[in-house]
């Protein structure tokens, strides 16, 4: 499923505060790091069912004030720590929304057995030939 990144932006909560990293004397003077928070359970983008289906998903990755929170500091500028930010979002909404395909148990192959018993065969070989009591 795709996420629009803009409508994804208008219902964003934007933090900004102070960044370590790369900056020079730019990091003590301009707050380029940016956190975001997404309401689940307040957003207008997804329906009940992909609602209760992230609610489960992300249990461990909401707060307890029912918020997604993602902060990016890796750019010196705020603008870019912002796109990256919505970006990881939209990205975590969507992989957290595809739903696996159930796994369908197969039987190995007949070739694959015998290629598996003459390995063990070989290795087996291997081990009985290194035996020391042998050379005595």
């Amino acid at each position: 499923m795709y996420i629009d990144r803009t409508a994804l932006a208008s219902e964003l909560i934007y933090q900004m505060s102070r960044s370590g990293g790369k900056g020079g004397q730019n990091v003590n003077k301009v707050s380029t790091k940016v956190e975001i928070g997404f309401s689940i359970n307040n957003s207008q983008l997804l329906d009940a069912a992909q609602k209760e289906l992230l609610n489960q998903k992300l249990i461990h990755r909401i707060t307890k004030e029912g918020l997604i929170k993602i902060t990016c500091e890796e750019e010196r500028s705020q603008l870019l720590n912002k796109i990256k930010a919505v970006e990881k979002m939209a990205h975590l909404l969507e992989n957290s929304l595809k739903v696996a395909k159930p796994r369908k148990a197969t039987k190995p192959s007949k070739t694959s057995i015998e290629k598996r018993l003459t390995d063990k065969q070989k290795n087996s070989m291997k081990k009985i030939n290194r035996d020391k009591n042998k050379w005595i």
